[in-house]
């Protein structure tokens, strides 16, 4: 990463020349500060949750100090996406798999941190990996060259990062926040159409009070004898084409196994219910193709508009209300245990104007979604390109100071 050229008054030093390796056993000391790398910051933890894979015991838990460096080097063929560097504010205890770092004397800790930050956002680290984990330690990292300047100019680049990070991290929260409130208003938007229609604030006397198995029966469609070649996956609450060709994911030899969907079919992911409480679990068809036959497929019958009970249903999937309804060891849910939800039903008409209302109440909030995720993005991206620029001496703080 850094063979770039470096200002002459700095020097070029291996990792092991400005940190040596920290290992500081909690077996008879008993620290009961928990401490956890999360999104590159050294948090406390609840040593007493229930949440996570917390041991019985912490003595093989090591502890870390103010100023050491935190790299969690494990896993590294699964995860590309974590931040692995965190700089450490408080005396507690961390996993013993993760590489403490000690600073020596003439080493900022907070500016060996940014340092390691920008290898880690550049993913510098993965595949140097060995094992089935892909995990390295710091023998395998001390040879790496890292820029140093001299003492008084690294406490500058902190100071200077500081702020200028501090200043970027709040303008992205700000428009996380916004986006936030953006994705509520949708969600009450569908809310309230879908149970009150568009005029009023209750449910309306012509509405149908029906079942989901008056309205809708499960499709099974196989693909064993069709053979289409149209692939389709839910993703983000989306039903969207995916390159049968591709080597991402893990896809079957074959698609006879699939199934047929087509247009106007409802989509619903009702597996794994206990793991994933996040993604979108319901999607509308708007071609025939084919999607995996651990989904479940539903055709809407009668005097009906599909889009309508796609809001319906998705209405459903953004309240949660999926969870907590399956069984078994991976939480599933089929067509049995849903049939029965209540469903109110406008007429025909109606069912058009609300879904034709909230496409375009969806479409306008979307797009100033994106449009604010655009922003986070760039701004995230300027983060990343200023911290390399400046440990690397590209950009003379000392006069900004």
């Amino acid at each position: 990463m850094f063979e770039v050229k470096i200002p002459e008054r700095w020097q070029k030093m291996m990792l092991f020349q400005v940190a040596t390796e920290q290992k500081i056993s909690n077996k008879n000391v008993h620290h009961q500060n928990l401490l956890s790398l999360s999104y590159g910051k050294i948090k406390r933890k609840d040593i007493n949750t229930h949440g996570g894979l917390l041991p019985n015991s912490f003595d093989t838990y090591q502890i870390v100090h103010v100023g050491n460096i935190i790299l969690r080097l494990t896993d590294l063929q699964n995860d590309h996406k974590s931040l692995r560097v965190g700089l450490v504010t408080e005396t507690g205890i961390i996993t013993s798999a993760y590489t403490c770092l000690k600073p020596r004397e003439n080493i900022l800790p907070s500016f060996l941190y940014f340092v390691l930050h920008a290898y880690d956002i550049k993913k510098f680290f993965y595949g140097m990996g060995g094992g089935v984990r892909q995990s390295i330690g710091y023998s395998d990292i001390r040879k790496i060259f890292l820029p140093v300047p001299p003492l008084d100019e690294q406490e500058k680049i902190v100071r200077y990062l500081d702020k200028k990070t501090s200043d970027m991290t709040k303008f992205i929260d700000a428009k996380k926040k916004q986006v936030e409130l953006l994705e509520e208003l949708k969600r009450s938007i569908i809310s309230n159409a879908v149970t009150n229609g568009l005029f009023g604030d209750k449910t309306p006397d012509t509405w149908k009070d029906l079942k989901l198995f008056q309205i809708a029966t499960e499709q099974k469609i196989s693909n064993k004898k069709v053979h289409n070649q149209n692939l389709l996956s839910l993703s983000y609450g989306k039903i969207k084409r995916k390159d049968i060709n591709t080597s991402d994911g893990l896809l079957p030899a074959n698609f006879d196994n699939y199934q047929i969907v087509q247009e106007g079919n409802i989509i619903l992911r009702l597996t794994d219910l206990q793991n994933d409480h996040k993604s979108l679990r319901v999607g509308l068809a708007t071609e025939t193709g084919i999607i995996t036959s651990a989904y479940l497929c539903l055709k809407i019958f009668g005097n009906h508009y599909p889009k309508f009970f796609y809001y319906v249903l998705h209405n459903y999937d953004v309240a949660k209300k999926f969870y907590g309804m399956g069984s078994g060891v991976r939480q599933s849910l089929g067509y049995k245990d849903i049939r029965r939800i209540k469903i109110f039903v406008p007429p025909l008409w109606e069912q058009k104007e609300i879904s034709d209302y909230l496409d375009a109440e969806c479409s306008r909030i979307e797009n100033l979604i994106e449009a604010l995720k655009k922003e986070i993005s760039l701004v995230e991206e300027l983060r990343k390109s200023l911290i390399s620029e400046v440990v690397t001496g590209k950009i003379d703080v000392r006069e900004l100071i």
